[in-house]
């Protein structure tokens, strides 16, 4: 009996209370949006219906899970039109209701599949082509320009205003990944554990539509495997490997200033703090390649890094670290465990990380060498205590 409850309830997924009441606040906004946008449009002909029903279906998808594949803009416009095409063509053609619709169902769905824009609520707009009454028949193709298309665009645009607002990158995009240095190595995630051709035999093998995108459950599953390698790994935290007798620049010291600081000390990075020792940025190598001009040996900014700076909204550039560094800048505390560290370098492509006290003030830096050599001590010191309890 458990076994059969459990698959007609599926277990409750993890999502808060500020979530869901941004969902259900999204989809009421965008119905009422739509709608109304819909009874402006149509006052000079109010034959037409301003608002259909399948729109609430694609409402769920757009505000409660942005992030699926069935929910992007493609597959809302792209899908909702196919299909409305498809019930129109099928209403025309055929005269049984009950066989025109499922011919409409099967035909629109295969079209979807085809191109790449399947969304579950074009099956409601395939079905009211055919089961929608004379109103609808009326309209003919009509149909497919309004209210289908008008109805999916203004809730597209709708939701794109109301998820990024509130947080939700919208069309939905996964973390951008590492730094490509160029070369045939794949990124530090993906040389542990399972590979990329690995995930996609499996996904051949299973023969399902997910809905979830590929790139994200690729993603999913490495941050999995990372964190399971965390929970086995060393208990050592920053602060015991952490270098302490950091060199930091200001952000109003000169480009050349704070090259010469990283010639003589043959350091890669700098944190940059203010006056009260607070991190505000790094300035890194790559910050000089990419951001600054050479002039005769020396560092200055280039024109296009003005023109950045200006569209910002940064003050005037004079040739300082503020014109170049990173910010924010990517932090961890002293009790921060060195698996956690770990976990950042390889998640985020980073090779510096600024240790900072409860205030933010810099306390230390962290390396991936420093890592690395911690690592090492510990795998030998669980080795040779192994050794002597064998």
């Amino acid at each position: 009996m458990r076994r059969v409850l459990r698959r007609l309830f599926p277990e409750a997924t993890s999502i808060s209370a500020k979530e869901r009441l941004r969902a259900a606040s999204g989809a009421l906004a965008g119905i009422l949006a739509t709608g109304l946008l819909g009874s402006l449009a149509l006052r000079a002909d109010a034959s037409l219906p301003a608002l259909i029903a399948p729109m609430g279906a694609s409402a769920v998808l757009l505000f409660a899970v942005p992030s699926s594949p069935l929910a992007q803009p493609w597959s809302i416009l792209c899908g909702n039109i196919v299909a409305a095409f498809v019930g129109v063509t099928t209403a025309l053609a055929i005269e049984d209701p009950f066989l025109a619709s499922a011919i409409a169902i099967g035909v629109a769905i295969a079209a979807m599949m085809a191109l790449r824009c399947l969304h579950p609520p074009s099956g409601a707009i395939a079905l009211t082509a055919v089961l929608g009454g004379p109103a609808i028949h009326d309209l003919g193709y009509g149909f497919v320009f309004w209210p289908v298309a008008g109805n999916s665009l203004a809730l597209l645009l709708l939701a794109l205003v109301f998820n990024n607002l509130t947080g939700r990158p919208y069309p939905h995009s996964i973390k951008p990944p590492a730094t490509d240095h160029g070369t045939a190595d794949p990124a530090p995630m993906q040389r542990i554990g399972f590979t990329s051709a690995d995930l996609d035999d499996v996904l051949k093998e299973y023969d399902e539509f997910l809905d979830i995108d590929r790139e994200d459950l690729e993603t999913i599953l490495r941050r999995t495997e990372l964190r399971s390698y965390r929970r086995r790994a060393t208990h050592l935290d920053c602060a015991s490997i952490m270098s302490r007798d950091v060199v930091a620049v200001a952000p109003d010291n000169s480009l050349k200033e704070a090259q010469d600081v990283m010639r003589s000390h043959h350091f890669r990075a700098l944190p940059v703090t203010n006056d009260r020792a607070e991190v505000v940025g790094i300035v890194t190598q790559t910050d000089f390649l990419d951001k600054a001009t050479w002039t005769k040996g020396r560092p200055r900014i280039g024109l296009a890094q003005r023109i950045r700076l200006v569209l910002s909204g940064a003050s005037a550039p004079n040739d300082t670290v503020k014109d170049i560094m990173t910010t924010p800048v990517r932090t961890v505390a002293p009790d921060t465990p060195i698996a956690d560290a770990i976990v950042i370098f390889a998640e985020e492509g980073l090779h510096y990380l600024p240790v900072t006290g409860g205030t933010n003030k810099l306390v230390g830096i962290l390396s991936q060498s420093d890592v690395l050599v911690a690592m090492l001590a510990d795998s030998a010191n669980q080795n040779y205590e192994a050794r002597l309890t064998a």
